[in-house]
């Protein structure tokens, strides 16, 4: 174990069974000091970003129907809907005003949306409205090339030309074929996620990554979910980011009790140790609550993400953890750090300390 832990204050690169050895075998708070001293090395100004923006969910109407989501809704249930262009106006308008500089475009695989309706909404808010369109996981790009019937470069570099500016990690879950099956098996494999982001990255655009894990995964299979990513970077260097967050298990298909802290703030920690070339992790204070996203500071994390003015799909889980801004500054605050307001890019827009 010394020899691995010296590797990791080395920065050195671990390979995925000793991630299992110091999954199994290390103390949280040895973990939470290996991860800290990595964190502070990339980022040594002891500052923590984040970004205020709004998550707008342009329709819930899914045929994926993934064991673990509680908003989705099926195609003729009364509660499915499509965001008409005044509720998306309206949202859009209410973010500017409280200092937003992005949205984050995510919602079901709806087969009444072709790929003309997805143009026409990107050029619509291109054309009206100056903000940076953050939108549709891998999941829905790659669903949307397949209905469409277009190869998957075509439909990401279309959907590019029409105003989309960045990809969210969603809809990784575990890149594990195995597990994939058993918690979404209408979504795309793993193949097709990781394709999606690598040619969105060789197109020019930048991307994050995410692991949804305490479900039904092994640590074995979480290792390989991180090696997946980690050798995807080292090809294109296009993710800015890995957001590891937990299954919420409530209103949900899938029979997992989810996570405590103490396992949450371990997966952060190996997934800072393990990523060093991914520069930048988020504490997921959305599942997490804000005195656990404080000591997530400690235990890798650099970033808070997202201010959220609007989360549904989390929520539908029965989770309720909301911040707004001068909230999310006065958590970073409080855990000694300098908050900094950031772009989609991770560039600085203006210090809030």
């Amino acid at each position: 174990m010394e020899t691995i832990y010296q590797k990791v204050r080395e920065q050195k690169r671990i390979s995925p069974d000793e991630f299992l050895r110091l999954y199994h075998n290390a103390s949280l708070p040895e973990l939470g000091s290996l991860a800290h001293g990595i964190r502070m090395a990339k980022h040594p100004e002891s500052v923590v970003t984040f970004v205020v923006d709004r998550n707008i969910n342009y329709t819930n109407i899914c045929t994926c129907q993934c064991r673990f989501c509680a908003f989705y809704a099926k195609e003729g249930d009364e509660k499915g809907y499509v965001l008409s262009r005044d509720a998306f106006a309206q949202k859009i308008e209410e973010t500017l005003e409280l200092g937003g500089t992005q949205i984050l475009l995510q919602g079901g695989m709806n087969p009444a949306l072709d790929m003309a309706w997805y143009e026409e909404l990107l050029l619509w808010i291109t054309e009206n409205f100056s903000i940076h369109v953050h939108g549709f996981s891998p999941p829905e790009i790659a669903w949307l090339a397949e209905a469409n019937g277009l190869p998957l470069n075509e439909t990401i570099t279309r959907l590019h030309d029409a105003g989309l500016k960045s990809i969210p990690g969603g809809g990784a879950e575990i890149l594990v074929d195995s597990v994939r099956q058993r918690v979404s098996p209408n979504k795309c494999g793993t193949e097709a996620w990781l394709e999606v982001m690598r040619q969105a990255h060789l197109l020019g655009m930048r991307s994050t990554a995410t692991m949804m894990f305490g479900h039904v995964e092994t640590p074995d299979e979480m290792a390989e979910h991180l090696l997946r990513i980690r050798d995807l970077q080292d090809e294109t260097g296009g993710f800015t980011a890995f957001i590891p967050w937990t299954f919420q298990p409530t209103h949900t298909k899938l029979e997992a009790q989810g996570l405590s802290s103490d396992a949450y703030l371990r997966v952060l920690a190996l997934s800072r140790i393990f990523l060093g070339n991914v520069e930048n992790i988020q504490a997921s204070w959305v599942t997490q609550g804000e005195k656990v996203a404080q000591v997530a500071l400690f235990f890798g994390a650099n970033d808070m993400g997202s201010t959220m003015i609007e989360e549904n799909v989390v929520a539908a889980a029965g989770v309720d953890h909301m911040l707004p801004k001068e909230e999310l500054v006065r958590v970073v605050k409080g855990a000694g750090f300098a908050p900094v307001q950031r772009d989609c890019f991770y560039n600085p827009i203006k210090d809030v300390a």
